[in-house]
């Protein structure tokens, strides 16, 4: 008989609940994880990973379209869409094979199916897990919710998988939008965007909010602007949509900015307005488990109301990133073990990136945000076009920008935009979990020539001292 008792139990197996569940196993615990779909979840399989590989070939064909910048010619340069997302499937299925294997060697059983928590048995939980018609029972001591989020949908624009759309068709279209609308510019909808008018679509980015992704500071969602409109996109803020509607095989939009409506025909429009939680059909009515605007509330160690019973990842809210679920699984189930000198996770140091052209990240506070938390801070900035590699590399645009604790030199946030700079964050996230100052900064030395020497340089701006700009 298959075995139906665990430590703990893991409902989800994308990169929060895989890796809670590896990390259990690793402590000593008996693990399973239960999926539905695909290991490695919405990341691996429609997410992260795959629309990497999609920009990955866009930015291909930017630089092929811009040989002679390099010395170069090349003569037709064209590109097969089949391929190109044939490749994207591809790199998404040997990940997903992988995360198999992780699982497999690390003695996790993997349960197929639906799971639902499914009341209390002699101190246990229980968990039913429903597959093709048949239901099979489990328990646990502890049972983790993984089930993440999907796609938010707004009235009136409803998906239909041709004309509108959302990420998961984005990802595998047949043909390329010669018009393509995009609602909303945040991390997904810029991306595609990007990814899209790279590979020959004329794009419009419609965004609600006053400025394009605005989870970002100011100044790099202006910078992404200017760019992005340089590009030849056409972005539209402050925008309020009055009717999405289908029209000869694609989309009729009504759309008003700055007191003037008017409607605009497009091929496909991708819907990128944000994400709910999966808390549907998991079993959490009758529970203790509080649901806030679809996401599950959980206190700083991932405890939901119900004892016994965890939520990590998309499930319970921003930001909504692979690498936040992944923290979350380890400090969840190290908090079950008792591992001693844990810390709650900080959200503030959790790095965001968007893929685009030119990349962004960032980690901390914003300048705003900071200052409206009352500090009063130091801003330093260095811009790519005074960095040797960003010049060599021909990618001479984009901007460094840190943000300081005036009074103790702590770093509270770091900004940037530009080539590779998603590669570089990482520097600013481990100075702000080691607590670095601005001294420490300083006198640490940075190679040359590279293109985190901007991050040295942005450092010594903040205090007067930079040396290149």
């Amino acid at each position: 008989m298959a075995e139906t008792q665990f430590d703990i139990i893991v409902v989800g197996g994308g990169p929060g609940g895989y890796v809670a569940a590896i990390r259990a196993s690793q402590l000593g615990m008996k693990a399973a994880v239960v999926e539905r779909e695909h290991l490695g979840g919405i990341c691996l399989n429609w997410g992260c990973i795959p629309t990497k590989a999609l920009l990955r070939s866009s930015e291909v064909g930017h630089i092929l379209q811009n040989l002679d910048q390099y010395g170069f010619s090349a003569k037709d340069v064209s590109f097969d869409l089949k391929k190109v997302v044939q490749r994207s499937r591809g790199v998404a299925k040997q990940l997903s094979g992988g995360v198999g294997h992780l699982l497999k060697k690390n003695k996790v059983t993997v349960i197929d199916g639906q799971g639902k928590l499914d009341g209390t048995a002699g101190g246990l939980r229980k968990l039913a897990v429903e597959k093709d018609g048949k239901t099979t029972g489990y328990t646990a001591k502890n049972i983790i919710l993984a089930t993440g989020a999907r796609a938010r949908t707004l009235p009136g624009m409803e998906p239909d998988g041709k004309a509108i759309v959302t990420y998961k068709e984005a990802m595998v279209p047949e043909t390329l939008p010669k018009k393509l609308l995009v609602i909303g510019s945040g991390a997904i909808g810029i991306e595609f965007a990007s990814f899209h008018h790279d590979m020959g679509s004329k794009v419009t980015v419609l965004e609600v909010m006053d400025r394009i992704l605005p989870a970002e500071d100011e100044e790099i969602s202006a910078f992404a602007l200017k760019s992005f409109k340089k590009q030849g996109m056409d972005i539209r803020t402050s925008a309020k949509i009055h009717k999405l509607e289908k029209s000869g095989g694609g989309v009729k939009v009504t759309v008003e900015v700055g007191g003037k409506t008017e409607t605009l025909d497009f091929d496909r429009c991708i819907l990128a307005v944000g994400i709910v939680g999966n808390v549907e059909g998991i079993g959490l009515e009758g529970t203790k488990i509080k649901v806030e605007k679809t996401h599950v509330v959980v206190n700083e160690w991932l405890e939901t109301g119900e004892p016994g019973v965890y939520a990590i990842g998309d499930l319970v809210g921003p930001p909504w990133l692979a690498h936040k679920a992944s923290h979350e699984g380890t400090l969840c189930v190290e908090k079950i073990a008792g591992t001693m000198g844990l810390h709650p996770l900080d959200v503030t140091r959790v790095p965001g990136c968007t893929y685009c052209r030119p990349q962004v990240a960032s980690v901390g506070l914003s300048e705003a945000k900071a200052k409206a938390a009352g500090y009063e801070v130091r801003v330093g900035h260095f811009p790519f076009i005074g960095n040797g590699k960003a010049i060599a590399l021909g990618e001479p645009e984009g901007m460094v920008k840190t943000v300081f604790d005036k009074k103790t030199g702590e770093l509270l946030g770091a900004h940037m935009i530009g080539a590779e700079v998603t590669e570089l964050i990482q520097g600013y996230g481990i100075a702000m979990t080691l607590e670095t100052t601005e001294a420490d900064l300083m006198h640490t030395i940075f190679p040359h020539p590279t293109l985190s020497e901007m991050m040295h340089e942005s450092v010594l701006d903040a205090y007067g001292r930079a040396i290149h700009f």
